[in-house]
C-alpha cells in the first residue's frame, strides 16, 4: 500500500506560525535579499536576477520547489555540526512563508514596506576594489575537450608600495575555470624595468623542466637569473569560492610597486567550442602593515599528512579515506576549505584533544563539487597543542554517482597529485594565527 509522507520530509514537523497574509514587500523581499541576490544579479553566478518582485514572482515555482528540498541557497557545510559567517542557510519558518506567499498566488503587498534592494559593487562579492588587476587580453580557449593547466603572469604597477587585506579572483569565464593558485611576485625597481614585457602565459604540459618554464614566462629579473621576492598562496579560486576579508589587522600583505600575479596553475575545464576567458583580480587595500599575518597548512594531497589508505578508487566501489594531523602548537583557526574532485559525496573533519574532548570543525553530508567554499568562523577557533585534527572522504566511484566522469566506472586515483577533475584529491586547507589569550573572544564578522 502507497504511503504519503507529510511535508516534514523536507523541513520540521512542527509547523511556525504564519501571518495571515504573505507579501513579497514585507516578507519575502528581505529573505531574497539577505540569501539570494548576491548571486543572482547580473554578472554573477546565479542564471537569472532576484532583485525585484517581477523577478522572484516570474521564477515563484522555481524558487518554492529549490528552497522547498534545500538546494537553494547552496550551503553544504551542516549547519547542526558547525557554524561560520555568512552561512546561507534557510529557517524552516523563512521555507513556509516563500511556499504559502507562492501557493496563495505571489501577493506583492504595499511599495512602502518593500526594504531598499541591497547595494552590490558590479563585479565583486566583497565590495569596492582598490585597484583591479586583470589579464592584459582574452586567453582563447579551443574546443577540443581537454583539460587545459597554463601558467600566467599578470603583471601590474602602481604609484607606491600598500599594504592589502585580500585579492579577490573574478572569473571571466565561470563554467571553464575549474581552479586558480596564485602567488606574488615582487620586483625590486632597479632589476626589472618593465614588468609588462614579455610572455604571460605558457602551457605546463609544454614543459618538464619548471626553471625553464619560469623563465619562457619572463619571471626572472632583467639579468635572467635571479627571481624577484615571492610571496605564496595570495588569492585561490575553486567554484564557489569568496575569498575571506578578516577584519584589519589580521591577515594581508604587502603589494610593491612592481609586481605581478604568478598563477601557478590556473586549470581551464574542457570546452567542445571555442571560447575565451579574461579573468579579473580585485585587490582591496589596508590601513596599515598587518598586526598579526595569517599561516597556513594543508592536509591530504600536497599536504602535511598522508591519506590513509592512498587515495585510489577501483571502479564500482565506495570507500571512505582518512588522514591525521597533531598540531605542535596551540592556533587559533580563521578558515577551513575541503576539497573533492566528482567522486567526493561526505567530508568530515573535527579535532579530539589530548583530554578526548571533540571540537567540531565541519561536516558536509553530500559534497557538491560547484560549490567549494572557504569556510570562516564567526569567531577564532582554539586548537590546543597536541590535538589531533581529523578529516574523512566519501568517494562513489559507481554507476549510481550521477558525477562520476567516467561510463562504465574506472578506476580513479590521485596519480601525484593531478588536477584534473577526472582525478580525484582529498585535501583539507586550515588558515590560522599562532593563538593568543582572548583569540576565542575576537569576532571574525567585524570587517
Amino acid at each position: 500500500m502507497a504511503v504519503l509522507l507529510p511535508f516534514c520530509f523536507f523541513t520540521s514537523c512542527t509547523a511556525p506560525d504564519l501571518p495571515e497574509h504573505i507579501t513579497y514587500s514585507e516578507h519575502i523581499a528581505p529573505i531574497i535579499y539577505k540569501n539570494c541576490s548576491n548571486c543572482h544579479r547580473p554578472g554573477e553566478a546565479g542564471p537569472f536576477s532576484l532583485l525585484t518582485y517581477e523577478d522572484a514572482k516570474t521564477r515563484a515555482k522555481l524558487i518554492q520547489f529549490v528552497t522547498q528540498t534545500r538546494y537553494m541557497p547552496p550551503w553544504p557545510a551542516d549547519a547542526t555540526y558547525s557554524h561560520f559567517i555568512d552561512e546561507k542557510v534557510l529557517s524552516d519558518r523563512e521555507i513556509k512563508l516563500i511556499s504559502s506567499w507562492v501557493d496563495k498566488g505571489c501577493e506583492p503587498g504595499e511599495p512602502a514596506l518593500l526594504p531598499p534592494p541591497p547595494a552590490f559593487e558590479q563585479g565583486s562579492q566583497l565590495g569596492k576594489p582598490d585597484l583591479v588587476i586583470k589579464l592584459r587580453e582574452p586567453f582563447y580557449i579551443k574546443g577540443n575537450a581537454k583539460d587545459l593547466f597554463l601558467l600566467m603572469r599578470v603583471p601590474y604597477e602602481i604609484p607606491k608600495d600598500t599594504f592589502i587585506r585580500a585579492i579577490e579572483v573574478v572569473p571571466g569565464n565561470r563554467k571553464l575555470v575549474h581552479h586558480v593558485n596564485a602567488q606574488l611576485l615582487s620586483y625590486e625597481p632597479d632589476k626589472k624595468k618593465d614588468v609588462f614585457k614579455g610572455n604571460t602565459v605558457v602551457d605546463i604540459d609544454s614543459f618538464q623542466d619548471k626553471l625553464q618554464a619560469y623563465k619562457a614566462l619572463d619571471l626572472p629579473n632583467d639579468d635572467g637569473i635571479t627571481f624577484p621576492a615571492l610571496t605564496y598562496s595570495v588569492t585561490n579560486y575553486l567554484p564557489g569560492v569568496t575569498p575571506p576579508l578578516y577584519p584589519e589587522g589580521i591577515g594581508g600583505f604587502k603589494l610593491v610597486q612592481k609586481g605581478a600575479l604568478f598563477l601557478k596553475d590556473i586549470h581551464y575545464g574542457p570546452s567542445r567550442v571555442d571560447t575565451s576567458d579574461q579573468t579579473v583580480f580585485n585587490v582591496f587595500y589596508a590601513k596599515s602593515a598587518p598586526k598579526r599575518p595569517t599561516q597556513e597548512f594543508q592536509m591530504g594531497t600536497f599536504g602535511v599528512s598522508p591519506i590513509i589508505p592512498p587515495l585510489v578508487i577501483p571502479a564500482d566501489t565506495v570507500m571512505t579515506f582518512r588522514s591525521d594531523y597533531t598540531i605542535t602548537q596551540d592556533i587559533s583557526i580563521l578558515t577551513i576549505n575541503p576539497h573533492m574532485h566528482l567522486l567526493g559525496t561526505k567530508f568530515l573533519a573535527y579535532a579530539i584533544t589530548q583530554q578526548g574532548d571533540t571540537i567540531p570543525l565541519i561536516r558536509i553530508n553530500k559534497w557538491d563539487f560547484r560549490w567549494q567554499y572557504f569556510y570562516t568562523f564567526k569567531k577564532m577557533l582554539k586548537i590546543p597543542k597536541g590535538a589531533t585534527i581529523h578529516i574523512e572522504g566519501v568517494y562513489d566511484n559507481t554507476r549510481k554517482n550521477p558525477n562520476n566522469p567516467f561510463n562504465p566506472p574506472q578506476l580513479v586515483a590521485e596519480r601525484e597529485g593531478s588536477m584534473r577533475t577526472s582525478d580525484e584529491m582529498f585535501q583539507f586547507i586550515v588558515t590560522y594565527l599562532p593563538y593568543q589569550p582572548g583569540d576565542e573572544s575576537i569576532s571574525l564578522e567585524n570587517k
